[in-house]
């Protein structure tokens, strides 16, 4: 008999691999006799190269590169399928996380560094790069990217612009040759759940940049910046973006991928599961275990364990979600084909006093959780 175990993180608490290692636990406990298969797995955000690493087997390896605001930053990245794929995120790189509140300011803040991570991957040999590009200090329209990676933004005058999201409205035009042409043949897709547009009221700088820094008149100088790359971009490259859902993401980063390497915007979780290898261990299942440290409507909708869910439905494998706490919305759950939900705290802690004991130690909780499951359903 097969449990496939395939988890997302428990934030702040758990990594996906250490919340499928701990449910594992769990069902050797109560099944000693039974084959589990342990797949972690993320919705393309923070989590995605340590889930996919752990599930492919892969290796992580280390780039020097700047960060958001140009200082040095030590970013990890994954290498699965024996070297062939790339896994990066972006905030590992040009994440807000690195920068302190008080210096957060997205017409400066620049990809620059995301765009050497993803320069340090193609130089191993990947054939393709799978890119989580949430979290981001930046609000330049993967501008940055395009600089690390040979292009050359310039003014009027012929010079280059510095990096941030407020020099591109100074922009004229942009140069391609310096690209390394081994990026032709590099498929780079990019894990967005984000449909907004580039600019405009649902744009990048309205939607995000507040949260990065910006105050009203920076939004504005920053939407107008962002639409005269996407005019230049369009000249120049022959790309058009402002229609494009997702666009926005990350600061526009989902629209300079797009114009500077060809990228595919794909949902996240479903790209990420896929990676993960989890369709191909399906047969022959027996009960599918999946979970993440709240479930509400939002499972259902772009989080890796719903998507986790549905296809365990569509081969016949019933499916377990445990949960630290539920959310409103989480029976939304049982149409995506969820059979039963547990959840380490008691529903009658609205304040989640308990749940914030339990998770400080979740690891064992969630063992001791999967164990009793497994007994009472198999």
């Amino acid at each position: 008999m097969k449990i496939i175990v395939a988890p997302n993180s428990f934030k702040g608490s758990l990594s996906a691999s250490q919340a499928a290692a701990a449910i594992a636990r769990g069902v050797r406990q109560a099944r000693p006799e039974v084959e589990v298969v342990e797949i972690p797995v993320a919705d393309g955000g923070e989590g995605t190269v340590e889930a996919l690493v752990s599930a492919r087997k892969g290796t992580y390896r280390s780039a020097d590169v700047e960060g958001p605001l140009g200082g040095p930053v030590r970013a990890t990245y994954g290498l699965i399928d024996n070297g062939a794929t790339g896994v990066v995120e972006l905030a590992s790189a040009s994440g807000l996380t690195l920068i302190p509140a008080e210096k957060r300011d997205p017409r400066i803040t620049s990809t620059f560094g995301f765009g050497q991570l993803l320069d340090a991957v193609r130089r191993q040999g990947v054939g393709q790069i799978i890119a989580g590009i949430g979290g981001s200090a930046t609000n330049d329209g993967g501008a940055g990217i395009a600089q690390a990676l040979g292009f050359r933004l310039l003014d009027a005058s012929g010079h280059e612009l510095p990096r941030g999201g407020a020099a591109l409205a100074r922009l004229d035009r942009i140069d391609a040759s310096g690209l390394d042409p081994s990026w032709r043949s590099i498929s780079v897709m990019v894990a967005s759940d984000v449909t907004n547009p580039l600019t405009g009221p649902r744009g990048a700088s309205y939607v995000y940049g507040p949260q990065k820094g910006a105050d009203d008149k920076a939004v504005r100088e920053l939407d107008q910046a962002l639409a005269r790359l996407a005019d230049v971009i369009e000249r120049d490259l022959k790309k058009k973006l402002a229609d494009i859902p997702g666009a926005g993401a990350a600061g526009g980063a989902g629209a300079g991928l797009i114009a500077f390497l060809a990228a595919r915007l794909v949902p996240g979780a479903a790209l990420v599961v896929d990676a993960s290898g989890f369709d191909d261990a399906l047969p022959g299942a027996r009960l599918v275990i999946t979970g993440e440290g709240r479930v509400d409507a939002q499972t259902a909708y772009g989080k890796a364990p719903g998507e986790v869910a549905k296809r365990a439905r569509a081969a016949g494998v019933p499916v377990l979600l445990l949960a630290g706490s539920k959310g409103s919305g989480w029976e939304s759950l049982s149409s995506l084909g969820v059979d039963s939900i547990v959840t380490l705290a008691e529903d009658g802690d609205p304040e989640g006093h308990n749940l914030q004991v339990l998770m400080h130690d979740a690891a064992p909780e969630l063992t001791r959780a999967a164990a009793r499951a497994v007994q009472e359903l198999l």
